[in-house]
């Protein structure tokens, strides 16, 4: 197993255990898409953002690595949002401190996730943003008009997190 070393400091709710309970779960293995590698751009996206605009950070950097943790393929899996939102009340217990409005907001942005919305409470627009700003890796540059907040709609932070996703 391909172990990703995890920056966790300075992080309250994030763990290199936790990661490692994660990818030893996760149903596609080493997915270069919705994987570990996706996991860590969508926590970078989602860390700068929330500086920006004050999102709850704990939700934010638990959003990054649980979102996609229950997918059933890289192509057209509709039902992982809400698959990974019921997985956040299965594992909450024992991998996650985080307090019951954290947990909602946490159901909340991963159950719709893949959706398409952009009205939220700001933390789960955050946690939209840092996943739609990584985009590039499935081919496509994100668009001002699909994200939601305004930090992530400057056309200097989509170029950046665009070369990012394709690693120029």
């Amino acid at each position: 197993m391909h172990v990703f070393k995890l920056n966790a400091d300075n992080s309250k709710v994030l763990s290199q255990d936790l990661l490692n309970h994660l990818l030893e779960q996760f149903p596609l293995g080493h997915s270069t898409i919705h994987g570990e590698d996706h996991w860590m751009r969508v926590l970078y996206n989602g860390r700068m953002l929330a500086r920006e605009n004050k999102a709850n950070l704990n939700v934010v950097e638990l959003f990054a690595i649980i979102h996609d943790c229950q997918r059933d393929n890289d192509d057209y899996d509709l039902e992982h949002g809400r698959r990974a939102a019921e997985y956040v009340y299965e594992i909450r217990n024992r991998w996650l401190d985080i307090n019951e409005r954290e947990t909602e907001l946490l159901v909340e942005a991963c159950k719709y996730h893949s959706d398409g919305f952009i009205d939220a409470d700001i933390t789960i627009q955050t946690c939209w943003d840092s996943d739609r700003l990584d985009l590039g890796r499935a081919g496509i540059k994100p668009s001002p008009e699909r994200l939601c907040t305004v930090i992530a709609k400057r056309s200097d932070v989509i170029e950046a997190a665009y070369r990012r996703s394709i690693n120029v």
